[in-house]
């Protein structure tokens, strides 16, 4: 068993082919609509979701690699789904923990591949449940936008279930569609015992982000509906801390600033001096992770 504290590999989508896209910029900038029109009529309104998803059903690992503690755990969504996940308790013990964060991972792989975004919470004496959607890891089921949206949800009503965990000290923490998926789920149905909403990497419409990888006619085989800028302003009055890197080239800090506006406070913004998609808190040596836990402690302090 390795050391704990030793660091896992983190996923996310894979690098935009750049070379792909401008070699079919004319097709993908759609300008009079009609293939738009025709890929709609094939795959439906909301075609160009498969953009946001790359679920994985690998599990290479466990957290027990890498020296910490976990359980496997299943719990099910609105429809029955079931799903999969990891609660790892707080180095001090699950009972004695600061607070519970329920982490809403990126759009790729599985719950394996986003164990460095959480595992240092877990040393800094915070629980874990590290979740995978419908369709990833071992969840089962089909990706549809609304299922992982109560996906979202059943990980809050699961957790409260348990008993070494106090209901009333709960934290969202995202990455990336994540960020997407967890706004809105928080903001269609409110979480009693949420202390606070953190978002890293997140962005504010599915159309934006379809257009920003695969032009107008990304934009127009998908729709925002559920998208978080429509719910984000329903979290108050919890903290909401938004953190994004200035370098990051998958989602561009522009979203994470279009959430941030309209957000209402109490909110706060970190902007990550060189970084990128997947290292904004742990680059600069760490510098942000610990600003977050100190942000952390202000919020968990509220009453």
């Amino acid at each position: 068993m390795a050391e704990a504290g030793a660091a896992p590999p983190q996923a996310d989508a894979p690098a935009e082919n750049k070379d792909a896209k401008s070699g079919v910029a004319s097709i993908l900038d759609d300008k009079d609509g009609n293939l738009s029109k025709l890929a709609q009529m094939v795959l439906g309104k909301n075609g160009g979701d498969r953009l946001f998803y790359f679920p994985s059903r690998d599990q290479p690992y466990t957290p027990e690699k890498y020296g910490y503690k976990f359980e496997d755990v299943t719990f099910k969504s609105a429809d029955g789904t079931e799903l999969h996940g990891w609660f790892m308790p707080a180095k001090v013990g699950a009972k004695k923990a600061k607070a519970t964060v329920v982490f809403s991972h990126g759009n790729a792989g599985s719950v394996a591949h986003h164990l460095g975004f959480v595992d240092w919470l877990v040393r800094a004496n915070y629980n874990v449940l590290l979740y995978d959607y419908r369709a990833f890891g071992r969840s089962k089921g089909s990706i549809t936008r609304k299922g992982v949206i109560e996906d979202v949800q059943a990980a809050f009503d699961y957790i409260v279930t348990r008993k070494d965990v106090n209901p009333d000290k709960l934290v969202s923490f995202s990455h990336s569609l994540g960020g997407a998926k967890s706004v809105t789920a928080i903001g269609m149905k409110p979480i009693k015992g949420l202390r606070a909403v953190i978002v890293d990497g997140g962005f504010a419409s599915y159309r934006d982000m379809a257009r920003e990888k695969a032009g107008e006619l990304g934009a127009n085989l998908t729709t925002d509906e559920f998208s978080a800028i429509d719910y984000v302003e329903k979290l108050t009055p919890v903290p909401l801390l938004i953190v994004h890197g200035e370098k990051d080239t998958m989602v561009p800090i522009s979203q994470g600033e279009k959430l941030f506006a309209k957000a209402k406070h109490p909110k706060t913004f970190f902007r990550v001096k060189n970084g990128r998609h997947t290292d904004a808190l742990g680059c600069n040596h760490g510098e942000y992770r610990k600003k977050m836990l100190a942000w952390l402690d202000k919020a968990l302090a509220q009453k």
